[in-house]
């Protein structure tokens, strides 16, 4: 069968959604980050602190059935009243505040997909086909946006004013602050006139997909799956997006760290010292902040050996067993050999690129120097957290790989160029709540 031809937007287009809500007493209790920022444990916290908690949702299990478990919640909690479509479509201003240190507002919405060559909405990191296969089907069997990617634009226009002038001025429709001091307010802009006046002003606007990738991807894929099943135009021709102007909100860009269970510390630097120089530190606060003020490309190898030889069956430490993550020594890897580096890396991308801490970790570092690939199966992700690296590194008897943060003009850079940075090189923040709004097609 050919492949169908897609919806094409003129533009950045934003379109109101019946926000489907939790309408239990206390909204962050249900509440979660992300999926993919969430363990095992914090799993199981969050579904001691609400049985109603939205990750039975977004992480319903691992057996064969959990889709149309995620499928059959939804609808129960639906039918029993636990969430509830508001009545009339809206585009929502949200705020999420930190005393003085956070301060950010956007807008969460229904945004229409554009092909990422049309130059609307830029993804700057590739994506790995197991997240997408995985989001796919959770959201095809629940036919639910549960959580919305996060897009950065260059603003400072009407739509700018509109969400301060709101956000200021009018009652918010749901209060929540979550554990980690967030204070989380919503608000709905129902009116015609505005919802036109945003779109008016965001029409010509690029968007960059700061956080989101694979549900993106999956946005697109679950479009082309109901244009070739000849459903035609339809609510998967949008996706659910918290839209935040980057000049009026300076993002924060924080790393995003590794781990390699199946490479010991010992071993990783042995290997190291034929490309790198390696310098030596006792601890890792005195190596993180060695790494902070290295010439980039520059990385803090830590580990150790796991509990009695092994991770534990739980997959964390004994207790008692596993020792704090700033003890023992750690090693700096600067300035790679010019000659290696360069033959390394592909010729076919831009220099900026090529001189990325994260490029050169996947093109050169990983393959070249330790003889891995950067895979799901082979390289584990752990974001923000260097102690939370490290403890993993040592309960696998691994390396945690520590990278400093990207900045935020190499990655605009590396987008407006139509190149992709490697997977998981970048986390903007703060990241919108999961559970504060969704969206189902049956309500669109």
């Amino acid at each position: 069968m050919a492949s169908p031809e897609l919806p094409v937007p003129d533009g950045l287009e934003l379109r109101p959604f019946h926000g489907v809500r939790f309408t239990v007493e206390d909204i962050a209790e249900v509440t979660s980050p992300p999926y993919d920022l969430i363990s095992d444990d914090a799993v199981r916290d969050l579904l001691d602190t609400h049985p109603n908690n939205v990750v039975r949702l977004i992480l319903p299990g691992t057996d064969l059935h959990r889709y149309g478990q995620a499928r059959d919640t939804l609808r129960d909690w639906l039918d029993s009243g636990i969430l509830a479509a508001d009545a009339e479509p809206a585009v929502y201003v949200y705020e999420q505040r930190a005393g003085d240190e956070v301060l950010q507002r956007g807008l969460i919405s229904d945004v229409a997909l554009a092909d990422p060559d049309r130059r609307i909405i830029l993804p700057h990191e590739d994506v790995m086909p197991g997240p997408v296969a995985d989001r796919l089907a959770l959201m095809s069997t629940t036919q639910a946006n549960l959580e919305p990617i996060f897009l950065l634009y260059d603003g400072g226009g009407e739509t700018s004013r509109l969400v301060d002038q709101v956000a200021t001025t009018r009652e918010p429709l749901v209060e929540a602050r979550t554990a980690d001091g967030l204070r989380h307010r919503i608000w709905p802009v129902t009116s015609v006139s505005e919802i036109a006046l945003i779109n008016d002003d965001l029409r010509h606007k690029q968007a960059l997909i700061a956080d989101g990738h694979h549900r993106y991807a999956t946005y697109r894929a679950l479009q082309r799956e109901h244009h070739v099943a000849g459903d035609g135009a339809g609510p998967w021709d949008f996706g659910l997006a918290l839209l935040v102007d980057a000049d009026a909100y300076p993002p924060d860009l924080k790393p995003i760290h590794r781990v390699i269970p199946g490479l010991p510390l010992s071993q990783a630097v042995a290997r190291s010292k034929g490309a790198w120089q390696v310098h030596e530190y006792e601890g890792l606060s005195e190596g993180m902040a060695a790494l902070a003020e290295a010439a980039e490309p520059a990385y803090l190898l830590a580990g150790g050996n796991p509990p009695h030889g092994a991770e534990t069956p739980s997959g964390g430490p004994a207790p008692g067993e596993d020792p704090p993550a700033g003890d023992g020594p750690c090693h700096l890897l600067t300035t790679p050999d010019p000659i290696q580096v360069k033959h390394a890396m592909p010729i076919d991308r831009s220099a900026r690129w090529r001189s990325l801490n994260t490029s050169i970790l996947a093109e050169f570092l990983l393959p070249k120097v330790w003889g891995l690939q950067d895979e799901e199966e082979t390289v584990r992700i752990v974001h923000h957290d260097a102690e939370a690296a490290v403890r993993l590194a040592r309960r696998t008897g691994g390396t945690a790989v520590l990278l400093n943060p990207l900045t935020v003009e190499d990655v605009l850079i590396v987008a407006a160029e139509g190149e992709r940075v490697p997977r998981k090189s970048t986390s903007f923040g703060p990241k919108p709540r999961t559970g504060l709004l969704m969206r189902t097609f049956a309500d669109d």
